[in-house]
């Protein structure tokens, strides 16, 4: 029996390791947290995909560039959800990993990204 709690808990500590150091976070709590102006998105697609459509509010992180910072908000408490092409992209830890190093601490992944967020039939926005 003490074998088989050891082996089950090495098992949920390594899928926790692997599941990412920021949690996902669903279409529908982003969409919500827009609505309430709770959030900060950051979509890390790229300036020129950016351009032809993002999550409403979602900033540049390409374009952004050493000036993320300013366009973070003052509380390092408030929620910053980084997203970037879909489920199997991983291009999203850089804004992720900069927000945390910026001493943000509620920071989330959306993993359905970009194209998660048009399949969910939610509207984008074109960038200027």
């Amino acid at each position: 029996m003490k074998k088989i709690i050891t082996l089950l808990f090495s098992l949920l500590f390594t899928a926790s390791v692997f599941a990412g150091e920021f949690p996902d976070i669903a279409i529908t709590d982003v969409k919500k947290a827009i609505t309430e102006k709770k959030i900060t998105i950051i979509d890390v697609n790229g300036s020129d995909s950016w351009k032809e459509g993002h999550v409403p509010s979602a900033i540049d992180f390409e374009g952004a560039g050493d000036k993320l910072a300013s366009q973070l908000p003052k509380d390092k408490a408030a929620l910053v959800v980084a997203y970037c092409g879909g489920p199997s992209c991983g291009a999203y830890k850089a804004a992720a990993k900069k927000a945390k190093e910026l001493g943000y601490t509620n920071v989330k992944h959306m993993a359905a990204g970009l194209s998660g967020w048009k399949s969910a039939g939610e509207k984008t926005e074109a960038g200027k």
